[in-house]
C-alpha cells in the first residue's frame, strides 16, 4: 500500500480491540488502511471482557454497540462482598448510551472480535496475518515501514496497537514503565448462574474473586492471585489449582467452584501495568491502547481506553491539516485520563494485597463516574 505524498493512508500495527477500532473510525472518515497482524486468524486470548459504560458509548458512536449488546450480556450493577460473604455495597453505574440501555456488558472475547472484524472487512480494511512492523523510517510528512516479511509500506500514518509488549513502541523509542504487580489473573469460562445478572466480586482473605456474565448461557469467573512470582503453570494443573484458591470463599462462590469443574481451559495471566510518559508519538507514528497505557484488570476498563483511542484518533485526525498536529492533538486529550486510570488500578492492586478491600469499593466507583465524563 504505497502513498502518494499527502494521500490518506495508514498502516495499524496489531489487530487486538485498538487496533480494530482504531481501523473502524479511520476507515469511516476516509482513510485507506491496512492491519499487519503477527497472529494467525481466530487466535483471541482469554475468555470474556467487560465492555464498560465507556466502551459501549465509542462503539455506539461507531455504529456497534447494539450489535454487542445483542450477543454480549447487557447489566448495569456490581455487587461487591466482604469477606463473610456478606454484601458490601452496590454500585449502580450511569447508562451513558440511554436509559433503555443497559450501563455495561459482559461479552465473549471472540465475538468481539469477530464483531469488530467484520466491519472492518464492511469498510474494505485489507488485514494481513503473519507479519508484524521490523523497521520504521520517516521524512516530514511519510512514514515507511519495512514489514517482517520484507515488504514495505510507506503511509502517512503509522498506528502502534500491539499490546502491552509492542515491538512497534520500541522502533519509535518510546520509553515505558511497566510494572508486574505481585499478581496473578485467573479467568474461567463457566455456566451462567441464574442469579448472576450483573457482575459479582468477592473479597478473599488472600485474593479476590468474581463472576462476569458473558452471554445469556456462560460467565467467567476471574481470580486475582496474591503474592506470587511471574511462574508457569501447566496446563493439567490450571482447573485443580483455581478450584483450591476458590475453595476458602464463602457464599456463593462454592457454586461458582463447583462449575469450574466443568470448564475445560483456565487461563492465568501476570497483572502488569505500563505507561508512556511524555509523547507517544513520534512524526507520523503513534501507539494507542496498551501499547501506550496498559491499566490492570480490577477497573475493567482496558477495553473502554482502546475502543476511545481508536474512535479518538480518528477525530483528531480529522479536525487538523497535519498528521503531526493531529497526533499531539490526540495525546495531549488522551494522557491524562488514561494515566488516572493506570494509576487508580495500581492502587487497587495494592489495597487488595493489603487486603484493605473496603477501601477499594468507593474508588472503584468513583472511578467508573470519571470514565463517565466526556472521553
Amino acid at each position: 500500500m504505497d502513498s502518494d505524498r499527502g494521500a490518506r493512508t495508514a498502516l495499524i500495527v496489531g489487530a487486538g480491540v485498538a487496533g480494530l477500532a482504531a481501523v473502524i473510525a479511520l476507515a469511516r472518515e476516509g482513510w485507506q488502511v491496512e492491519i499487519a497482524e503477527v497472529g494467525p486468524p481466530d487466535a483471541t486470548s482469554g475468555w470474556g471482557l467487560c465492555l464498560t459504560g465507556p466502551s459501549l458509548r465509542a462503539l455506539d458512536a461507531l455504529g456497534l454497540a447494539d450489535a454487542c449488546l445483542a450477543e454480549g450480556y447487557g447489566m448495569s450493577t456490581i455487587t461487591h462482598v466482604d469477606v463473610r460473604g456478606e454484601p458490601a455495597g452496590l454500585i449502580r453505574l450511569p447508562r451513558l448510551i440511554g436509559a433503555r440501555r443497559p450501563a455495561m456488558a459482559g461479552i465473549a472475547r471472540p465475538v468481539l472480535h469477530r464483531i469488530l472484524y467484520a466491519e472492518a472487512e464492511r469498510w474494505g480494511v485489507a488485514v494481513r496475518h503473519g507479519v508484524t512492523a521490523a523497521a520504521v523510517d520517516q521524512d516530514e510528512e511519510l512514514v515507511r515501514v519495512r514489514l517482517s516479511d520484507g515488504t514495505v509500506r510507506t503511509v502517512a500514518l503509522l498506528v502502534g496497537a500491539d499490546g502491552i509488549r509492542s515491538s512497534t513502541r520500541g522502533l519509535l523509542r518510546l520509553a515505558s514503565s511497566r510494572a508486574f504487580h505481585g499478581q496473578m489473573v485467573w479467568r474461567a469460562l463457566v455456566p451462567r448462574p441464574r442469579w448472576a445478572t450483573g457482575i459479582h466480586q468477592f473479597a478473599g482473605r488472600a485474593g479476590t474473586a468474581g463472576l462476569v456474565p458473558v452471554s445469556d448461557r456462560q460467565a467467567y469467573v476471574f481470580l486475582t492471585e496474591n503474592g506470587v512470582g511471574r511462574d508457569v503453570l501447566p496446563d493439567a494443573e490450571l482447573a485443580p489449582r483455581l478450584r483450591n484458591l476458590l475453595e476458602p470463599f464463602p457464599g456463593r462462590v462454592a457454586e461458582v467452584l463447583l462449575l469450574i469443574s466443568a470448564s475445560a481451559a483456565v487461563v492465568r495471566r501476570p497483572v502488569l501495568t505500563d505507561f508512556v510518559d511524555g509523547a507517544w508519538n513520534r512524526g507520523g507514528a503513534v501507539v494507542i491502547g496498551d501499547a501506550a497505557h496498559a491499566p490492570a484488570p480490577q477497573m475493567a476498563s482496558g477495553a473502554a481506553l482502546a475502543i476511545e483511542d481508536g474512535l479518538v484518533l480518528a477525530r483528531e485526525l480529522a479536525r487538523h491539516d497535519s498528521v503531526d498536529a493531529g497526533l499531539q492533538a490526540f495525546v495531549r486529550r488522551r494522557g491524562q485520563r488514561c494515566r488516572t486510570l493506570v494509576e487508580t488500578s495500581v492502587t487497587i492492586v495494592a489495597l487488595e494485597r493489603a487486603r484493605r478491600h473496603d477501601e477499594t469499593y468507593p474508588l472503584v466507583d468513583s472511578c467508573h463516574r470519571l470514565m463517565a465524563e466526556p472521553m
